[in-house]
């Protein structure tokens, strides 16, 4: 699953007809976090060697797997919308933190919980979900102890940004809004989100000028003379051709 994730991710990243992505989950719950299945057959596999030296590079590549099948989410130009229902447990962190935006149902709940498994969360959690609740403080606690935080929690921290009564709704209004998005030129929206996570990883001087070196293309576009003819002269939206 994780090697499939990140072809799937790849895939749309250059597929002209995909402009959003809608990431859910399939029964009860969202995610449950890893599966115990892959974990123990990396026990077994770990245990055909007695050399630490070969385990931990067994250890390494499988490490860097996980890491580079949810980092392909952040990394695909298109935005992401994440919509959790239920539990969302561990390594469904590491996921949703990837995403660019998060909905949930008032049902849905989260734990940062490999502390409580004996280990530390190593794909992604502790790098991005700090930077998108904001309170140092607050993510310390919730990584360290492995509690549970409800919906309203997750709005109330800002991980998630909005609750919906239920799956049905959750993913209608999530449709809608993915609508939205992909009604906007694809060359802004991409532009954009490339432009939102360099500036989350570097000083704003930084950020200003990639942005800069960015839209000295950007701004030649047909997009951005279509959107600026509409608006000059309040006619209807301009259709923009595929990316």
């Amino acid at each position: 699953l994780c090697r499939e994730f990140k072809i799937c991710f790849n895939e749309l990243a250059t597929e002209p007809e995909c402009r959003v992505i809608i990431l859910s989950g399939v029964g009860k719950a969202f995610t449950a976090g890893i599966d115990i299945k892959d974990i123990m057959k990396l026990g077994q596999e770990l245990a055909e060697h007695e050399d630490v030296a070969r385990k931990c590079k067994i250890l390494q590549l499988k490490i860097k797997e996980y890491q580079e099948s949810f980092s392909a989410i952040e990394q695909c130009p298109k935005p992401v919308i994440a919509v959790v229902h239920g539990a969302c447990i561990g390594a469904g962190i590491d996921m949703i933190s990837a995403a660019d935006i998060r909905y949930c149902t008032l049902d849905a709940w989260f734990q940062v919980k490999e502390v409580a498994l004996g280990m530390a969360a190593d794909v992604g959690t502790l790098q991005r979900f700090p930077k998108i609740i904001g309170s140092d403080s607050l993510v310390r606690e919730l990584v360290y102890t492995a509690r549970k935080f409800t919906a309203t929690e997750a709005l109330q921290y800002g991980f998630v940004s909005r609750l919906l009564d239920n799956q049905e709704s959750l993913l209608n209004n999530s449709m809608t809004l993915a609508e939205e998005i992909a009604n906007k030129s694809p060359v802004a929206v991409q532009c954009s989100k490339l432009s939102l996570i360099y500036s989350r990883d570097h000083s704003v001087q930084e950020g200003l000028d990639h942005i800069a070196a960015y839209n000295q293309t950007m701004l030649q576009s047909e997009d951005f003379i279509n959107a600026a003819m509409s608006q000059a002269t309040k006619g209807d939206p301009p259709l923009f051709s595929k990316l």
